[in-house]
């Protein structure tokens, strides 16, 4: 698949799998609603700047948005297992399990 074509179905996946709108991306990355129209169309590419923008809102490297679900490149087993937990967990027990991981460093 082309990256044009493989950029705007990406973001879709995540945007479902995340149950974040469109309108909330937007506002998650301080895009206008016309510009992400524009990439989810596939009217433009975003640049790799925006890219980020897109991957940190939904807290995943550009790495892991182009190696799509269920790939962790450079990633160890258990930190591959870690990160498939965090996808499965809410924005409340993410911030519960963050407190604790925070703890462990102390």
């Amino acid at each position: 698949m082309r990256t044009e074509e493989y950029i705007p179905k990406r973001i879709k996946e995540l945007c479902s799998k995340h149950k974040v709108s469109k309108y909330r991306l937007a506002q998650l990355t301080d895009m206008s609603q016309t510009a992400l129209a524009n990439i989810m169309n596939k009217k433009s590419i975003p640049t790799v700047p925006t890219l980020e923008r897109i991957c940190d809102a939904f807290g995943i490297s550009i790495a892991q948005f182009f190696a799509g679900d269920g790939m962790r490149p450079d990633l160890t087993d258990e930190q591959g297992e870690l990160l498939e937990i965090w996808d499965d967990l809410n924005a409340d027990e993410r911030r519960i399990l963050m407190n604790f991981v925070r703890t462990l460093k102390k």
